[in-house]
């Protein structure tokens, strides 16, 4: 999917409008190819960490991360976090706007 330019230009697209986006286990790698993940906060899987790093993100072992818009969580053990996360996020807190759209990558 990281390669499909179509995907990388939906997840740009839902990052430069501020729309949310949740990504876990390896999605953050759409985000990579996106070029959208430079200067922020994420966490990934273990073999997605290095590469986030290598293109600018500040990377953590969370298992979820929040920066602006961008949801990351680690994987399948984290879902539950993630997607609580998600869901408040969506429902407008703590952010003040809700906004009209999810990607999910």
């Amino acid at each position: 999917m990281r390669t499909d330019e179509d995907a990388t230009r939906f997840a740009r697209a839902f990052i430069e409008a501020d729309k949310p986006v949740a990504a876990i286990c390896h999605a953050p790698w759409v985000l990579i190819d996106a070029e959208a993940v430079s200067g922020r906060i994420m966490t990934a899987a273990k073999p997605v960490r290095t590469d986030l790093a290598n293109a600018g993100a500040n990377v953590v072992d969370e298992e979820v991360v929040v920066d602006g818009h961008l949801i990351t969580s680690r994987g399948p053990d984290d879902l539950s976090a993630f997607c609580d996360r998600l869901v408040r996020m969506v429902a407008g807190e703590p952010l003040a706007a809700v906004p009209k759209a999810v990607a999910f990558i």
